[in-house]
């Protein structure tokens, strides 16, 4: 009678059976690539087009980028639980979707700390007394510099302030949506902003681990200030 067969040995989840274990996955910065010459082919109002020559590989290769500010959102939670989001017209995209507050990097010397408490307020009529660093992002790292940092609002209040919404942002529609609603929403494509959809399935699965997820919300943001560009700087 032939012995049953033995258990395979244990394989590491992104690696082969026997290896190390994996070192923890990160982003590194290129400081090996080398720009040779970056044009500027359209000056924008609020971001640029570059175009760069560089050494990558053993040869010269161009490529066209948006060169941006860099932006904040907020995932501003209350007491229940309940996410802000906002309606708002998107002109590129050609519609008005539901998003969190966000806003440019477009303050001299301002940190993302204090420009999302500064969306927050303007876009909200919000602040929030505790702050965590939720996400740290590259929008489209194929074709824009633009780095975003999410952050998460609680204990909210409301706040006055004489800034006035104009353009887009006059007709901002307010809603206070339960957490669990939003994740639905975005696993069944109903609402498809790429940051909201990213910060509300990342605020689920820090809440399932006890927000221990959660960081300082003025770490330095290393991945905005390596961005190419100028407009980051």
């Amino acid at each position: 009678m032939s012995s049953p067969p033995s258990s395979p040995p244990p394989i590491e989840a992104d690696g082969s059976a026997g290896d190390p274990p994996p070192a923890p996955l990160v982003d590194e910065p290129a400081a090996d690539v080398r720009v040779l010459e970056s044009e500027l082919l359209v000056r924008g109002r609020v971001w640029d087009v570059r175009r760069d020559r560089f050494e990558f590989g053993g040869a010269e290769l161009v490529r066209d980028y948006i060169d941006h500010t860099g932006a904040v959102a907020v995932l501003a939670l209350d007491a229940e639980e309940r996410v802000l989001l906002i309606r708002q017209y998107r002109h590129a995209i050609a519609h008005r979707d539901w998003e969190i507050p966000a806003g440019l990097m477009d303050a001299p010397e301002e940190s993302g700390l204090l420009a999302a408490q500064r969306e927050l307020a303007e876009e909200a009529d919000l602040r929030a007394e505790r702050w965590d660093l939720l996400l740290d992002e590259f929008l489209s790292p194929g074709g824009t510099s633009e780095a975003m940092r999410v952050f998460l609002a609680r204990d909210l209040r409301a706040v006055e302030h004489d800034y006035e919404r104009s353009d887009e942002e006059a007709e901002l529609v307010p809603r206070w949506v339960p957490l669990a609603d939003v994740v639905e929403a975005a696993l069944a494509g109903r609402v498809q902003n790429a940051v909201t959809v990213s910060a509300v399935l990342a605020a689920w699965a820090s809440r399932e681990r006890g927000w221990t997820t959660l960081r300082d919300p003025e770490l330095p943001w290393t991945a905005r200030e390596a961005s190419r560009g100028e407009r980051s700087a």
